[in-house]
């Protein structure tokens, strides 16, 4: 990626690449784990305290199961088609590299390994309208469920490039996401929902690049 395309240049602030000149933009897209541990631990009750009533509790932990379901498909969907896409026109391709590209260009900086609210928020908050305009008020549930899938997932993607995750449950989370980035970029899009690359056939065994 080219400095035409994205503004990238050492810095002397954590992360190495920069992606606006503007200092206050530039804070936007970067959060600390602390920073996303505590927006999503206010974010999630407001939620449920918004739900509360709209549905019974079998009704709920339906929705709330189907949220988290749906966020699994959500989560490869955007990795594969919308992170990795490869538009022709420049202005789309800083746009994709600023979302995704530049944690590629720099895959361990630790304060790009999870999303920042400015982009996060907007994000989910669509899908929340959809929940709403498909079961009204007890959308909010599968909401819920949608969320708690997204809040794993960051955590995880945060600890497969940050820890060591070296026991039997979590080293072929670290593996099967390694792969991607020094692997094959175009495969294992997957990240809490490994036996998705299986089904779609996107997964690579090996770290080595493709000739």
């Amino acid at each position: 990626m080219s400095r035409k395309i994205a503004m990238v240049e050492s810095t002397s602030h954590t992360q190495q690449i920069r992606l606006f000149s503007n200092q206050w933009l530039e804070r936007c897209t970067v959060i600390t784990p602390v920073g996303f541990i505590v927006t999503w631990s206010m974010l999630v009750p407001a939620l449920v305290w918004l739900a509360w009533g709209s549905a019974d509790e079998a009704a709920a932990m339906l929705l709330a199961g189907g949220g988290l379901l749906f966020w699994f498909l959500f989560e490869y969907g955007m990795h594969r088609w919308v992170f990795h896409w490869k538009p022709r026109h420049s202005l789309l391709q800083s746009f994709v590299f600023i979302m995704h590209g530049n944690h590629h260009a720099d895959p361990n900086d630790p304060l790009r390994n999870l999303m920042p609210p400015v982009a996060s928020i907007p994000i989910t908050g669509s899908v929340w309208l959809v929940f709403l305009a498909l079961f009204g008020a007890a959308g909010t549930w599968a909401f819920i469920g949608f969320i708690v899938g997204y809040v794993v997932y960051d955590m995880l993607h945060y600890a497969c490039h940050q820890w060591p995750m070296k026991s039997r449950i979590w080293l072929p989370f670290k593996k099967h996401h390694m792969r991607h980035h020094f692997g094959a970029n175009e495969g294992n899009y997957a990240i809490s929902g490994l036996p998705l690359d299986r089904l779609f056939r996107t997964q690579v065994e090996s770290l080595k690049p493709p000739a």
